[in-house]
Order: structure tokens, then sequence, then C-alpha cells
């Protein structure tokens, strides 16, 4: 049988990311061929369309660059990644590094301004509080 695991939408090459194109990542697509990676992207599954704007972590909310709080659209988005990852008994997700839902040990600071600090997204830190191991593109 297949290992399962989650996977960032946008790592898959699904348009999802904020600017309404895709990080596709050569190593995932490689995994895609030997395991089942289920496409999920926290930001959409909570209501927020494709393109958005740019957000980032902020004082453990989601703002955007405009400074709109978006913290309770990320946060619905993180609960529904973990609904699928139960439904499917998964325990390990490849996520998107430095995003504000999916980054896993680095995320942006909140000033736009692309400094990276240690810390996590909302998705991340929910999973992982789950028993979910949480793996970026990068540790591949």
């Amino acid at each position: 049988m297949k290992k399962i695991r989650l996977c960032s939408a946008c790592l898959l090459g699904i348009n999802s990311k904020y600017d309404g194109l895709t990080r596709t990542d050569k190593k995932v697509l490689k995994l895609a061929e030997e395991e089942i990676l289920i496409p999920v992207c926290p930001e959409t599954l909570g209501g927020c369309p494709t393109p958005r704007e740019d957000s980032e972590m902020r004082n453990n909310r989601i703002i955007t660059v405009s400074g709109k709080d978006e913290t309770k659209l990320y946060t619905l988005g993180a609960k529904e990644v973990l609904k699928i990852a139960k439904l499917y008994g998964i325990k390990e997700a490849i996520l998107k590094q430095r995003s504000p839902s999916c980054g896993s040990g680095q995320i942006y600071d909140g000033t736009f301004s692309k400094k990276i600090i240690k810390g996590d997204g909302i998705c991340a830190a929910l999973l992982k509080k789950n028993g979910v191991k949480v793996v970026s593109e990068e540790d591949l």
C-alpha cells in the first residue's frame, strides 16, 4: 500500500498561492509518483479567495499587507485540513515553508520585509498539536 500524506496544493502545481500562482516543487512531484499526496490549501479551505492579499503572522494573528485581520479564515482552514487528516488517518504532511498557514519552523516576521523568524503557521501548528508530523518541501 502506498504511503498517504497531506501536501500543500501549491507544491503540487495547483494555483492556490496568494498571488494565484503555484510553487510547484520538483521533489514533491517526484514523490507523488510513489506516494499518494492529498492536496490541501488551508487558505482556500478557510474561505480565502485566490488570488488574495499577501498575509503574514504578527502577534499570533494573520494580517494582510493592507492590515486586515484574516485569522478567523486561516484558523477555519487549518481545522478543515485537520479534519481531512483525521478522516484518512494521515500522520504526515508536506507543507510550504514560511507560509503563515503552512510554515513549519520558519515563517515571515509579519513586517512584509521577507525577514524570516522561527515559528509555525496556523495549520502546521494545529497539525503538530494533533500528532501529525509536518515537514516542508525543503526537508525532502
